[in-house]
């Protein structure tokens, strides 16, 4: 008589981070694999991914940060980045639009107890948000053109932003405004199909087209007042936070890339008169080639998973860091990771070409997209402007500033005071 074993029950509490972190991989292998499927011709045709992102809601993906008293089973920070790598694997389109969703969510955790409620519970609904932060130009640093103005009827939103990303596919949208004789900027959350909103898809960039990146113009848009907050100083997580998305979506990039790498050589019949005679696959420069590119998208993903740690660190009771040491534990890591990890992706997605001949230039394949997505997701923060804050940081003891705020610089103000003011 034979007799089969189960594999034994665990509690989740027992597991260890690995173990948790394969569980939700698993949960969302088979949509992450969908998508993947369609990724490509996507991009080819310049097929916004609304199934897609729709599959995830469904999935369940989009609320996994929500905290378990209000009815969530949260991940961790470096599982959430790891998941997030995974989705860019298979498309980093959706992973990135998606950037704006999961920031609002954690934005969601510095608010009083009854905004927490209100807000959690439609992210447990499947709702997700999007953004609109940044303006074409024209408003200073630290100021926007976009305004809330108090009527006698209430509260409207008045305004234009690009680089909306992820807001056409929002159920809300997240817009930074200014109101006259109030310090600061606040947050106005608004329907993403309220009267007077208008999403365009006119993102022209070559890179990341599917996005939703573009112009949101705002014509009265009515606000109400308890969705109208106050942002909050630079010491927070926001930045950090916003920063590894970026960066998470960089790996996934590279990740495909290596893949692909991969599969080009395995397959490839075709060899050069210049090489050993031998295929691809056992030609011993081109494997060597493959590894090269491969360990540069495994250090990048080694980096960015320590940096998503610190994010835990940052937020980690029992370690009894005040909010001025965690958020300099997690804006240091996140900012020497911002400087190490585009030119890791960067140059294994240029590699790519260098497994293959002039077949791969097809643009029928696509493989360019790779790179056109890498080089434009990298160019959100420059680089030099991270090192600078890093090395300032080691040598003066100078605090690093998050990204803040962007605009026009005034022509006679001082660095430092440009940091006080884009708070």
């Amino acid at each position: 008589m034979t007799t089969t074993s189960a594999k034994p029950e665990f509690d989740i509490d027992t597991l260890s981070e690995e173990a948790k972190y394969q569980r939700l991989s698993n949960q969302f292998a088979d949509v992450f694999a969908r998508i993947a499927e369609g990724a490509k011709h996507r991009e080819l045709d310049h097929e916004l991914p609304f199934e897609p992102v729709q599959w995830l809601k469904d999935a369940g993906f989009t609320k996994v940060r929500v905290p378990q008293e209000f009815g969530g089973s949260p991940v961790s920070h470096e599982h959430l980045f790891r998941l997030l790598i995974d989705l860019s694997a298979a498309d980093s389109n959706v992973s990135h639009l998606l950037r704006s969703h999961f920031s609002f969510v954690e934005t969601i955790s510095r608010e009083p107890k009854e905004f927490q409620e209100r807000w959690y519970a439609r992210v447990l609904n499947g709702e997700i948000f999007g953004n609109a932060a940044t303006e074409r130009g024209g408003n200073v640093l630290g100021t926007t053109n976009t305004k809330l103005v108090k009527l006698d009827s209430g509260w409207v939103l008045r305004g234009e932003k690009f680089y909306t990303t992820g807001s056409i596919f929002a159920d809300w949208i997240v817009v930074m405004a200014t109101t006259d004789g109030v310090e600061g900027r606040q947050y106005a959350i608004v329907p993403r199909h309220a009267k007077g909103v208008q999403i365009l898809d006119d993102w022209d960039g070559f890179g990341q087209p599917l996005t939703g990146t573009g112009t949101a113009i705002f014509d009265d848009v009515p606000v109400d007042e308890e969705n109208i907050i106050q942002r909050r100083p630079s010491s927070t997580l926001e930045p950090a936070f916003f920063q590894t998305c970026l960066l998470a979506v960089l790996v996934g990039i590279g990740r495909a890339a290596r893949d692909e790498a991969a599969k080009i050589v395995a397959t490839r019949t075709r060899t050069f008169n210049t090489g050993s005679g031998v295929a691809f696959k056992d030609e011993h420069l081109i494997q060597q080639l493959v590894g090269n590119l491969a360990s540069n998208v495994f250090a990048a993903q080694a980096i960015v998973e320590t940096a998503a740690r610190s994010l835990d660190a940052a937020t980690d009771e029992s370690l009894g860091l005040s909010p001025e040491e965690g958020y300099l534990r997690a804006e240091l890591a996140v900012q020497q990771a911002h400087v190490a990890v585009p030119k890791l992706i960067l140059d294994a997605t240029s590699e790519l070409f260098d497994v293959t001949g002039a077949s791969a230039v097809s643009t029928s394949k696509a493989l360019d997209r790779y790179w056109r997505n890498a080089r434009t997701v990298a160019t959100h923060n420059p680089v030099a402007f991270k090192a600078r804050s890093v090395g300032d940081y080691f040598i003066n003891g100078t605090i690093p500033q998050g990204l803040n705020a962007i605009g026009e610089a005034p022509a006679s103000s001082t660095s430092s005071e440009l940091k006080a003011g884009s708070n």
